[in-house]
């Protein structure tokens, strides 16, 4: 089988949990901002996409030069070999990006580029005319960073983060690949609670049992690459095959959550049957300064509102008090906060053993983290 030399692009401050993710599937990988980078044949392809919780895309790096001008870009463009991942009726859109680059018009990169693989293609398949497009589609990326360019072939089709398993959605929802960093960024384990007094849609629930079971978090979808002529069938069959062997389907769990608008509850309900996880993981309307619980050495996951919007700000402060005070109570148990809230810690009551720069969307946060003391051996 071949080997590429494969990006799984990430959101920002997440890249070293994807790292792990990767080299837990067995392959070295680098890190840099917004993606880690690796080899692979075309397993690795389909088990990244199958299981990286946390990625957002999986490409394939057809070729990358440095390019100053259109003439270059040309060029050396139409010089890579792209008969060897595009049949001759392959539909292929060309996107685009720059920063920092000479050549910084977007859309002229994508038509040059895109002029280059259709010579490219003309030639190696012998083609006079135009080529008609009409079979599996390939997406394709010109990205320019300071003048180096870099050609990518999307494997993943919809980005990672579409489970399958989101029926409905509220104003502001957590990205899937997100609150599964935010889990894998606590102490928690499927043996301990996980409570989410903030779950919306049920986002953080729902990922945690999937986390919990060992449940790949692409095995209610397809990806892009499954359509792709030279991309066996077997081995697709075989990463399916993998999910069911591997999932851990007796593990039992505790996993709550709850939230004030009983709409959300009403999805999340939904959202976890569709994911099949009804049965797994429970939710309840209740503010979250009201919740207690008897158990111990739990775990609190939640991405509160920001107060971000005019209006909303001295609400939000108040709620922060209320859940600190609430919250105190929980001795044995370790909280993790999501907020851009600059005073957080200080309407909190509390400073965070350690907090972390993370991106949801285009907003900086910081994850506070709280933590309660270990569990003893059991």
């Amino acid at each position: 089988m071949d080997t590429y030399n494969l990006i799984a692009t990430t959101a920002m401050g997440i890249e070293s949990i994807a790292a792990n993710e990767i080299k837990k599937l067995g392959y070295e990988c680098t890190v840099e901002n917004g993606k880690v980078m690796f080899k692979g044949d075309e397993l690795a392809i389909a088990r990244t996409n199958m299981w990286l919780r946390t990625a957002d895309r999986i490409k394939i790096v057809v070729g990358e030069f440095k390019a100053s001008t259109f003439d270059e870009l040309f060029e050396k463009t139409k010089a890579l070999r792209w008969e060897d991942y595009l049949p001759v009726d392959a539909e292929f859109p060309v996107q685009g990006k720059s920063v920092k680059s000479t050549l910084y018009s977007v859309p002229d990169c994508q038509a040059i580029v895109k002029k280059a693989i259709v010579e490219r293609l003309k030639s190696s398949y012998k083609q006079t005319t135009w080529l008609a497009e009409t079979g599996p589609l390939f997406k394709i990326e010109i990205s320019l960073l300071k003048d180096k360019a870099t050609l990518t072939l999307d494997t993943s089709g919809a980005g990672l983060h579409k489970r399958g398993y989101r029926i409905d959605q509220g104003e502001a929802p957590i990205k899937e690949t997100l609150a599964a960093a935010l889990i894998q960024l606590t102490n928690w384990y499927p043996d301990r609670p996980l409570h989410d007094p903030f779950c919306g849609s049920g986002t953080i629930p729902i990922e945690a049992a999937l986390i919990g079971q060992n449940i790949a978090p692409g095995f209610n979808r397809e990806f892009l690459s499954e359509t792709w002529p030279w991309m066996n069938k077997d081995i697709w069959e075989k990463v399916r095959e993998e999910t069911e062997d591997l999932a851990n389907y007796d593990q039992h769990l505790e996993i709550t959550g709850s939230d004030i608008d009983h709409r959300m509850i009403d999805i999340s309900v939904k959202n976890a049957f569709e994911a099949g996880l009804g049965e797994l993981v429970s939710f309840k309307q209740m503010r979250a300064s009201d919740y207690t619980t008897k158990k111990d050495y739990g775990v609190i996951i939640g991405n509160p509102p920001y107060g971000e919007r005019i209006g909303d700000k001295k609400e939000v402060e108040i709620m922060y008090q209320e859940i600190g005070k609430a919250f105190k109570n929980l001795d044995t148990w370790s909280i993790y906060i999501l907020t851009s809230h600059p005073e957080f810690e200080n309407l909190y009551g509390k400073q965070a053993t350690k907090k972390r720069k993370l991106f949801n969307g285009f907003i900086r946060t910081d994850y506070y983290q709280f933590w309660g003391p270990r569990p003893p051996r059991s």
